[in-house]
């Protein structure tokens, strides 16, 4: 069996998970052959994970003949040049989210979210995305996109039993949200093409948009987007610094609360919330109201393990979940996290779409839709009306 021999663009947090992934494919010989950044870790990353090469630039690493795959792990900013790059040059790629977004382009006021009609926005990322997909089409190499949610178990399982009732989806619910991102790129537009909406909320969409299309091929219905509205906020900018103890949102042209309804054309709805102030970990939530009954994809938090423990110094070297303040009290403690939110599924799944030609479930097209209604909400929530698509 041929080896699928992948190149890691970025050393960062969710390369780690990837490479978490590619550590337990199966049925499949996969290696991470090599990786490339800019940044003077990449060196420590490469030994630590054992992987024999390692680039300081991306073109290093699309001259070597020797890799299949090119797997980008870095700030939204590069994903679309980086895509279509190695594409072109012969490589199938996987893409962390967001497929794209809207980072400015020269002339543009500054701060470019706070100065930057969304409605321009919106009409120039749709063009980009456009040309960016026939681009890649054109290429004839497979895009994987990294949306982890559509290979979590809970939300795998929701589309099992979609496909086999073939009931209606009515309404669903879909949230993430937590207490803030640590990363300073986090509060800038120019860097992460919005905020919590699309750093957070981009998985629970994703998964709505998932499971309708499930819904739509189990009933041989066409279903699409009717119309999206929406509302923003920037709440880290009424707190006080005593009130940020716990809250880490400080974003600087971005928004820190979103929620977004969406209209199908089949009448049906949804509703898509993200936040950066909300404590106790991560929220990742998907609820589907069917003609036959409710399915509750609870990621986290869930009750796999709950806990009670009073000292934390002893916890010290125990991980609970991502994005508590505290080990102690009553916690909700996420077991094989990398499981639970669908890192290793999804791995598994693009390593063997590689392997044998076929096509992945996250596709360029849930790529596409996602980001097209994440900035159509923009508009909609700058403008204060219904953005029809």
């Amino acid at each position: 069996m041929k080896t699928v021999r992948v190149g890691l663009v970025g050393c960062g947090f969710v390369s780690e998970l990837h490479m978490h992934a590619y550590r337990r494919v199966y049925g499949v010989a996969a290696s991470v052959a090599a990786v490339v950044s800019p940044d003077e870790r990449v060196v420590d990353y490469a030994k630590r994970h054992h992987i024999p090469k390692v680039y300081g630039h991306i073109r290093e690493l699309l001259a070597d003949p020797d890799i299949d795959v090119i797997d980008i792990c870095t700030p939204a900013v590069l994903h679309a040049p980086m895509i279509i790059e190695a594409m072109e040059s012969g490589r199938h790629v996987i893409c962390e989210k967001p497929f794209t977004g809207y980072f400015g382009r020269p002339g543009d006021p500054a701060p470019v979210g706070q100065k930057l009609s969304k409605a321009l926005m919106y009409e120039r990322v749709m063009e980009e995305m456009s040309e960016t997909s026939r681009r890649m089409a054109a290429s004839g190499q497979l895009f994987m996109y990294a949306e982890n949610w559509v290979y979590a178990p809970a939300i795998a399982k929701s589309a099992e039993i979609l496909r086999k009732t073939k009931d209606k989806i009515l309404f669903m619910k879909g949230e993430e949200s937590h207490s803030g991102s640590h990363a300073d790129h986090a509060a800038r537009w120019d860097m992460s093409g919005g905020g919590a909406l699309i750093r957070q909320g981009c998985h629970p969409l994703s998964a709505v948009l998932y499971l309708k299309q499930v819904e739509a091929k189990a009933r041989g219905e066409t279903i699409g987007i009717a119309d999206v509205t929406a509302d923003v906020g920037t709440l880290g900018d009424t707190l006080s610094p005593q009130d940020h103890q716990y809250i880490l949102s400080h974003p600087l042209d971005v928004e820190d609360w979103a929620m977004m309804n969406l209209s199908f054309t089949d009448g049906t709805k949804s509703t898509v919330f993200a936040g950066d102030m909300i404590l106790g970990g991560v929220r990742n939530l998907v609820e589907t109201y069917t003609t036959g009954g409710i399915l509750n994809a609870n990621m986290c938090p869930n009750t796999g393990m709950v806990t009670y423990l009073t000292d934390e110094e002893k916890l010290s070297d125990v991980y609970i979940t991502e994005k508590v303040d505290r080990k102690t009290g009553w916690q909700f403690v996420c077991l094989e996290e990398e499981w639970t939110r669908g890192y290793i599924q999804e791995i598994q799944h693009f390593m063997e779409c590689v392997a044998h030609g076929r096509q992945p479930l996250a596709d360029v097209d849930l790529a596409f839709a996602t980001i097209q209604a994440i900035y159509a909400a923009y508009w909609s929530a700058e403008e204060g009306r219904r953005i029809r698509l």
